[in-house]
């Protein structure tokens, strides 16, 4: 919207929410994590991967960071690139607010229809009726629906004729069965700690929390976006060494020491001492090293460096922070976002079959497909 303002364009804002960016306000608990200092093209998931790109490199981290500067608000790194506003969320919404003056708002307005006549889209809204040559659908994924997200992106393709990839939670927490949640995970929800975890060849490594329902965290949110139903993942709980010849070693110099006492200076003591007696048959948490065949301590230390675990699904839509899916880029310019056979429509952001990683990637997609519409609508 700022971007077509400035190209002296009238612009009205169709908000369906009562309020302008609660997910902004939501986001990297409250302090915006607006971007990320290494945004790369193969940190999209999207059946064209090459979408991406043109607007990703004429719009980058650095221009939101200068439109930043120009309204006096800072940021700090955290891990991995990630950048967050000092001034929190709310600071980046009311700059976005500000850069939008000009435009007409109209906020709970729900959408009917829209039909394309006489080179105008003709919206029935519960504002009114309105009608305009351009169009841009900005209404992102369906997670998070009590915040008023929807599929609504994907109903506006379809009633033009244009192909879509149905949306799926990701960025989202797994959820296991009772029967793997009482064997691997019960009494332990809160600990963490730092893995690998692998699924459908894609490996990522930061820190993962056990929850009531199964696992979370930075790494297990990363990992869901490629997971599907029914995939495995796999876990390496001490992704620095090579854990069957570490134990053998301590079997040689500290035989006489309980396998619960070496795995807690491993790993986090309730996860070593329940996971030392159920990984591998036939071996108790409260032996002796020294006691232990070396074939099952190697199979316990191939179990540490690659346990698979099969998720019974995600916490879904209510908790995903984003969606895999969206409406076919290959029917959409990369160069303008205008659909390549509906002159005058546009999708930007999560509307579109592209989802970037945790830690910045999706804020910054929105940006810059928003301003490359900016430049054509």
């Amino acid at each position: 919207a700022s971007e077509a303002l400035k190209r002296h364009r009238k612009v009205l804002i169709l908000e369906g929410s009562d309020k302008a960016g609660k997910k902004i306000l939501i986001s990297g608990g409250g302090r915006c994590n607006f971007t990320n200092l290494y945004i790369d093209p193969q940190a999209y998931i999207s059946n064209n991967p090459h979408f991406c790109k043109s607007a990703l490199s004429r719009y980058s981290a650095w221009d939101f960071m200068a439109m930043m500067d120009k309204h006096q608000l800072s940021w700090e790194e955290k891990t991995q690139g990630q950048l967050f506003c000092q001034q929190k969320s709310g600071a980046i919404l009311q700059m976005l607010l500000d850069e939008c003056k000009g435009t007409e708002w109209q906020l709970n307005a729900q959408v009917n229809s829209i039909v394309y006549e006489q080179a105008h889209y003709q919206l029935d809204t519960s504002a009114g009726r309105y009608q305009a040559p351009s169009l841009v659908i900005a209404t992102g994924g369906a997670s998070i629906p009590k915040m008023g997200a929807s599929d609504f992106a994907l109903q506006v393709a379809k009633w033009f004729d244009i192909g879509s990839i149905p949306f799926r939670p990701a960025l989202v927490p797994f959820t296991f069965t009772q029967t793997d949640i009482d064997c691997y995970f019960k009494g332990l929800s809160g600990v963490a700690l730092e893995v690998e975890v692998a699924s459908n060849n894609t490996t990522f490594r930061d820190q993962m929390l056990i929850t009531h329902r199964g696992l979370s965290g930075p790494v297990i949110l990363q990992i869901s976006s490629y997971w599907q139903k029914s995939n495995a993942i796999e876990l390496n709980l001490l992704p620095d060494m090579d854990a069957g010849a570490h134990l053998l070693e301590l079997q040689q110099s500290r035989g006489k020491v309980q396998l619960k006492t070496v795995l807690s200076e491993l790993l986090p003591k309730r996860l070593a001492e329940r996971l030392s007696g159920v990984l591998i048959a036939g071996i108790s948490a409260d032996q002796n090293l020294g006691s232990i065949g070396t074939r099952d301590l190697q199979a316990l230390g191939q179990q540490l460096n690659h346990w698979v675990l099969y998720p019974s699904g995600t916490e879904g839509m209510r908790t995903a922070e984003v969606c895999v899916g969206g409406v076919n880029t290959d029917e959409i310019s990369s160069k303008t976002m205008e659909a390549k056979h509906q002159s005058g429509l546009y999708f930007v952001g999560e509307a579109l079959d592209v989802t970037g990683w945790l830690g910045g990637y999706n804020f910054q997609w929105a940006w810059a497909s928003g301003w490359v519409a900016g430049q054509h609508v």
